[in-house]
Order: C-alpha cells, then sequence, then structure tokens
C-alpha cells in the first residue's frame, strides 16, 4: 500500500494525514473484495524497514494503528472478516500487541475474508524465522517444512501481488511466497487506490496465462486456468 506520504506531500500536508486516508483506501478494498469474492486479501501496512523513518512519523503510524483496530475491527467483524496479523511483535507496546490478539481473537470464526496484515514484517525475517524455527526443531530445510513454518502458512501463496505508488519492486514483502504470483503495478497512490484500479488488477490477471513451468500446450491440455484466490 504504497504512496501514502507522497500523497500527503503534493496537497501541503503532513505525512500522517496520508497514512490516515491510507486507512480508508483499506477500508474501501476490503470491502471491494468481499463484494468480488475474493477469499484471501495480504496488505503490507509497516515494514521491518519502516522504523527507520522519521519518529514523528513511526509515531503517527502506531497511533493509527491503534485507533484503526478500535474503530474498524467490530465493523470488520460484521462483515465477516476474519483478521490475521503478519510480523515480529517484540519491540511494538504491550498496547499494541493486546490489540492485534483481541482482534484476531474477535474475528477468528469469520469466513468471508482472510485479511492478512503484515505488520513489523519483511520477506527476510519471514525466512529466516522459518529456517530458525525447523532447527530448533531438528527438522531438515527442505522446501516442504520451509513452506510449513512461514507466517503465513495459513493461507496458499498469493495469485496475484499488486503494488501501488509507481514504484516496480517487492520491497521485502511476501519474498517466498510470491515466487509465481502475477505482478501487477499501478501508478495510483495508495490513497487512490479506488474499485476501478482494483478490477484493472483482477482483469489483467485473468487474461494471463499462468503455466508454473510448463509450456502453454501443456496447460491448454491439462486444462489449467487461473484463478482469483488470493490477493497481495
Amino acid at each position: 500500500m504504497d504512496g501514502n506520504g507522497r500523497w500527503a506531500t503534493r496537497r501541503f500536508l503532513p505525512r500522517v494525514a496520508g497514512h490516515k486516508q491510507g486507512v480508508e483506501s483499506l477500508r474501501r478494498c476490503v470491502k471491494a473484495c468481499v463484494d468480488r469474492g475474493v477469499g484471501i486479501l495480504t496488505v503490507f501496512a509497516f515494514s521491518s524497514e519502516n522504523w527507520n523513518r522519521p519518529a514523528e512519523e513511526v509515531s503517527g503510524l502506531m497511533e493509527i494503528m491503534v485507533g484503526a483496530l478500535a474503530r474498524e475491527v467490530p465493523k470488520l467483524s460484521r462483515d465477516g472478516v476474519r483478521l490475521h496479523f503478519v510480523g515480529e511483535r517484540a519491540g511494538l507496546s504491550k498496547k499494541m500487541v493486546q490489540g492485534l490478539v483481541d482482534a484476531e481473537q474477535a474475528t477468528a470464526q469469520n469466513d468471508k475474508l482472510i485479511l492478512n496484515v503484515c505488520f513489523n514484517y519483511g520477506g527476510r525475517w519471514d525466512i529466516a524465522r522459518a529456517a530458525a524455527k525447523l532447527m530448533e526443531q531438528g527438522e531438515a530445510l527442505t522446501e516442504a517444512n520451509l513452506d510449513r513454518a512461514m507466517a503465513l502458512s495459513h493461507v496458499p501463496d498469493p495469485d496475484l501481488l499488486i503494488r501501488t505508488g509507481g514504484e516496480q519492486r517487492l520491497s521485502n514483502f511476501l519474498l517466498w511466497q510470491s515466487a509465481y504470483a502475477e505482478l501487477y503495478f499501478s501508478d495510483k497512490l495508495w490513497p487512490e487506490f479506488d474499485e476501478a484500479e482494483l478490477d484493472a488488477g483482477i482483469g489483467a490477471f485473468q487474461a494471463r496465462e499462468r503455466r508454473f513451468g510448463k509450456t502453454s500446450a501443456q496447460v491448454t491440455a491439462g486444462g489449467d486456468s487461473t484463478s482469483d484466490r488470493q490477493m497481495a
């Protein structure tokens, strides 16, 4: 969800104002995914590298997160959204950690949409953590074991990964899980991301042939088709 700060700067507003507007865009995107039958949505809310931003902005982001939990969780629960928070919780305030736990528990029985919120997360952290976990358990470092030990092991790998803000890189997001994801880069800043742009990303995905190492002839013969199972 890239471009909050730039959106605010272009309007001569503090960067935190852009992050607040970004919450509105997330609310809109979640509703649109529910309406379109998307089963899983994973968003990058705060990266492990974001701690390097100005202290005022980091503090503002934390306040926005705490406030969003208090305001949004009841509505998300009513809409059938199940929340998962993915990332390192060490270093977060006790109030923040308790808020994440409470939100997960309050929405645990919902089944319309799984919303994974990557907070204090990094793809390299995820891989290193999974490897360390397997080593502690005395298990072999195989692809299957690593996949099972990842922080997002409760959902399948994403089919479609959308990045906003005009940048064309993964920025340490879902490095393991995105091996075969279709990538869609939007020039829209995240606060500008709307239903039309979401539909454009889904449309681009549906027009692509997913081969997973096979040839086009094999895919056609096997009857493989695209899926809108999960987005990131």
